[in-house]
């Protein structure tokens, strides 16, 4: 599978597994745990959460998911910002430790930019990776400027910045994708089919029927065809699991790129950055 490096030199795979809406009261968790196992099979070995999901709903079918295989598993998790003070900090990172049932979450970021200031933030992922709870920190739907201000106070260290970014939503593209690829820094692209709504538009319908495969798939190929980005589709079932994976597999040619750049063009200016 491709990977993509982070800022430490490990690397971690290209395309993962997001669990936005899983751990939900109506869901099926036995269903949605399979399929997470089903894309740790398959070699999507990160996985991405957040104690907001569900109120911690979704780490724990995170927990059952990778239950017996915890050494071979990626896991991101985030902090609420109303969470995001030190002290807060900590106690949910915690939280999210014991919902998972996890000595360590490897990737540990801040859902959004909030009010607790983002120097105390920082300073309580340090805490945490001293103490051994979290490998890396890193942040969520942080635009360019903020970004900015996160690299003046953690001196290098952040590991990623999730965003909000497929096809319809490129305007990352002209600022934020550039600042993070000269720092080094990839980005986790959350929703990259914008909850399946990437449909019935014509060129994605022609390159579709070029390949024999269906526009999600050449969308999610798409994003997995940008340099130092990672993808993170939730798919609670699986054959969408299977559908995800084989888009990995999806080698896009010019002629598609051409043809998507003018469906969908990218940003000449400076776009406020989307968030869902």
């Amino acid at each position: 599978m491709k990977t993509v490096t982070l800022p430490s030199g490990e690397t971690v795979p290209a395309l993962g597994l997001g669990t936005w809406h899983m751990g939900e009261p109506n869901s099926d968790r036995a269903q949605e745990a399979d399929a997470l196992r089903l894309g740790l099979d398959l070699g999507m070995t990160l996985i991405d959460t957040a104690e907001m999901y569900a109120n911690g709903g979704a780490e724990e079918v995170v927990a059952e998911a990778i239950e017996g295989r915890r050494d071979a598993v990626f896991v991101v998790s985030k902090v609420l910002p109303f969470n995001a003070d030190r002290a807060g900090t900590i106690k949910a990172c915690e939280a999210s430790l014991r919902r998972m049932r996890v000595e360590t979450i490897d990737l540990y970021l801040l859902h959004w930019p909030g009010s607790s200031p983002l120097e105390e933030t920082i300073a309580a992922f340090e805490t945490l990776k001293t103490d051994g709870k979290i490998r890396h920190w890193g942040v969520s739907n942080f635009d360019a400027d903020e970004m900015r201000a996160v690299d003046e106070l953690g001196a290098g260290v952040c590991a990623t910045n999730q965003i909000l970014y497929n096809l319809s939503r490129r305007g990352p593209e002209f600022d934020l994708l550039p600042w993070c690829g000269a720092k080094g820094m990839p980005v986790m692209a959350y929703s990259p089919l914008e909850q399946g709504r990437l449909t019935g538009h014509a060129a994605l319908t022609a390159v579709a029927g070029k390949h024999g495969v269906t526009e999600l798939q050449v969308a999610l190929a798409w994003v997995l065809d940008q340099e130092g980005v990672i993808a993170i589709p939730k798919a609670a079932r699986a054959e969408h699991v299977r559908a995800n994976r084989a888009a990995h597999d999806l080698a896009l040619d010019d002629a598609d790129r051409s043809a998507l750049d003018a469906a969908f063009p990218p940003p000449n200016r400076k776009e406020p950055l989307a968030i869902l």
